[in-house]
């Protein structure tokens, strides 16, 4: 069985109380998609989400490479231990997120924004 979530067109759905623990979205256009969705160990690869809305979301423990995420909004999540590694980030929005052990190029974000304050 093929992954349902390799290549396909994707934009504009919506996720609405959805369980994607696990999943894997490989080169998938998801671009104004929204998601309102479990998502804990999923792995994003080559994914396009520009201008997706990500609200009370859980994204803990997953894992971002290479993906496009140019005015994407992230509201009420939990981002607690994600990683993202080679990522369009440009225009992101991120509010009311839990950010605990999330990492941008290996560096801990918390880490980040302690420095930021000083």
């Amino acid at each position: 069985m093929t992954d349902p979530f390799t290549g396909p067109q994707l934009q504009n759905t919506t996720y609405k109380a959805a369980d994607m623990t696990g999943a894997h979205f490989d080169g998938v256009n998801l671009a104004d998609a929204k998601f309102f969705a479990v998502l804990t160990n999923a792995v994003f690869t080559d994914t396009n989400l520009q201008g997706a809305s990500l609200d009370d979301v859980n994204l803990s423990q997953s894992t971002l490479n290479n993906i496009t995420m140019q005015g994407t909004k992230i509201t009420n999540a939990n981002l607690s231990n994600m990683s993202i590694k080679g990522a369009t980030l440009e225009n992101l929005d991120i509010e009311d997120a839990n950010l605990t052990g999330m990492k941008i190029n290996g560096i801990l974000v918390t880490d980040l924004l302690a420095a930021y304050e000083k």
